[in-house]
C-alpha cells in the first residue's frame, strides 16, 4: 500500500435507482477529493430470497417493513448504466468502484477497470464467491462487519487459494490447511487489505472497537483499513490516526431522503470536510522516528535554556549549585553540563545572568 490513504467515497445505493442521481454522485464525490467512489451492483432476485426480511435499521430508515426483496429492486443500477458512470468517473478524475453481489455482477464489474474489488461484509462466508473474486485480478478490500477472527481467517484461506489454483477446495479445512503456509500468505501480500467495519447503520460509537483494526493487522499480518457506519466524521478520522491505510463512508446527496442507507451517510459538504480531515491527519502521521523536525531548529536557542552565573564569579571560585541557574536563551552550555561542574574551579571572571563557557 502507498502512504497516501485511499479513500472510498460509498455512493451505495444512495442514488435511489436513478442514473441522473448516481452520475451527480461522481460529481459530488470527485470534487470532495475522494480517490474512488464506489456503487453496488447486483440484480435483486440473484441475491435474495422472497422470505428475506428487512433487517431493523432498513426498516427504520425507509420507515416501512417488507422484505428485502421489494426495497432492493428499487435499488437497482442496470447493467447498461455501467458505461456511463465509468466514463463519468474518467471525466472527473476519480476511480469507479461497484460492489457486485452475484456472480453475474462481478463478471460485468470485472471488465470496468477498478482498482479494488470490494467484498462486503455479508458476503464473507460465501466461499465461491471469495474464490472467483481473487481471480479478478485487482486486490481486494474485505468487509470484516459481523466476523470473527475465526470467520476472517477462513475468508483469507479461500481468498489465497483463488489466487494460487484454479480448482476449488474439496472441503474448507483443506484450504485451512493450505493457508497456513509461505505461499498462502505471499499470495495475499499487497493483494488483501482488511476494513473493520461495524455492520448497523448508523453505527454506535460504543460498537465501533477500532482497536480490533489492531487485532487484524496483527493476527494477520495484513494492512488495515475501515468501512464507517457511524454518524459524523470522528470516527474515520480517528481510524486513519490509528492506521488505516483505507476508508470507506456512505455518502448521499441528501440525509432527508428515504432509503436504507442515507441516514448514516454525509452530505456532499460534510464528504469534502472528511477527506481535507484524513489528508491533514495523513500529514501529520509523518515518520516514526523522534528526532528534531527541520521546522524547530531554529526554536532550539530560543526556548532551551544554558548554564548562567547567579552573582559575580572570580576565577578560581569552585563551582556550587548557588553559583548558578538554567536560564534561556541556549547560547551557552547545556544545563547538563553543571553536575560536571560542581567542585570544579572557574576558569575566568563571570557577571551575573552570563553564559557560562565550557
Amino acid at each position: 500500500m502507498a502512504d497516501r490513504v485511499f479513500i472510498i467515497a460509498e455512493a451505495g445505493v444512495n442514488h435511489d435507482g436513478s442514473l441522473d442521481d448516481a452520475l451527480t454522485m461522481i460529481d459530488v464525490a470527485a470534487e470532495a477529493g475522494a480517490d474512488a467512489v464506489k456503487f453496488q451492483t447486483f440484480r435483486a432476485e440473484a441475491a435474495l430470497t422472497a422470505r428475506a426480511l428487512k433487517a431493523e435499521y432498513q426498516v427504520t430508515n425507509t420507515g416501512e417493513g417488507g422484505t428485502q426483496l421489494d426495497m432492493v429492486r428499487r435499488l437497482e443500477l442496470k447493467p447498461e448504466d455501467h458505461p456511463a458512470l465509468v466514463a463519468r468517473c474518467r471525466a472527473c478524475g476519480i476511480a469507479f468502484m461497484s460492489t457486485a453481489f452475484d456472480m453475474d455482477s462481478l463478471a460485468l464489474v470485472a471488465g470496468l477497470g477498478m482498482p479494488w474489488i470490494k467484498i462486503p461484509s455479508g458476503d464473507l462466508t460465501w466461499g465461491e464467491m471469495l474464490i472467483a473474486a481473487a481471480r479478478v485480478g485487482p486486490p481486494l478490500a474485505v468487509s470484516t462487519g459481523m466476523a470473527t477472527l475465526d470467520e476472517v481467517r477462513q475468508a483469507l484461506a479461500l481468498i489465497a487459494w483463488g489466487r494460487m489454483r484454479e480448482d476449488l477446495p474439496p472441503d474448507l479445512e483443506t484450504a485451512l490447511a493450505a493457508f497456513d503456509t509461505d505461499a498462502a500468505r505471499a499470495a495475499l501480500r499487497g493483494q488483501v487489505v482488511l476494513l473493520h467495519c461495524t455492520t448497523q447503520y448508523p453505527a454506535p460509537l460504543s460498537a465501533v472497537n477500532l482497536r480490533a483494526m489492531d487485532t487484524l493487522r496483527d493476527t494477520f499480518g495484513l494492512p488495515v483499513g475501515y468501512s464507517d457506519h457511524t454518524l459524523g466524521l470522528s470516527v474515520p478520522i480517528a481510524a486513519v490516526a490509528r492506521g488505516a491505510v483505507m476508508i470507506e463512508k456512505h455518502f448521499t446527496l441528501s440525509r432527508d431522503r428515504q432509503g436504507p442507507d442515507h441516514a448514516a451517510s454525509l452530505e456532499p459538504d460534510e464528504l469534502a470536510a472528511m477527506v481535507r480531515a484524513i489528508r491533514e491527519v495523513e500529514q501529520a502521521l509523518g515518520h516514526a522516528d523522534k528526532a528534531p523536525a527541520l521546522e524547530e531548529m531554529a526554536n532550539r536557542i530560543v526556548a532551551r535554556r544554558s548554564l548562567v552565573a547567579t552573582r559575580p564569579i572570580r576565577a578560581g571560585e569552585v563551582w556550587a549549585p548557588d553559583m548558578l541557574m538554567a536560564k534561556r536563551p541556549a547560547d551557552g552550555i547545556d544545563p547538563h553540563s553543571a553536575f560536571a561542574l560542581y567542585g570544579r574551579a572557574a576558569t575566568r571572571d563571570y557577571q551575573p545572568d552570563e553564559a557560562i563557557e565550557p
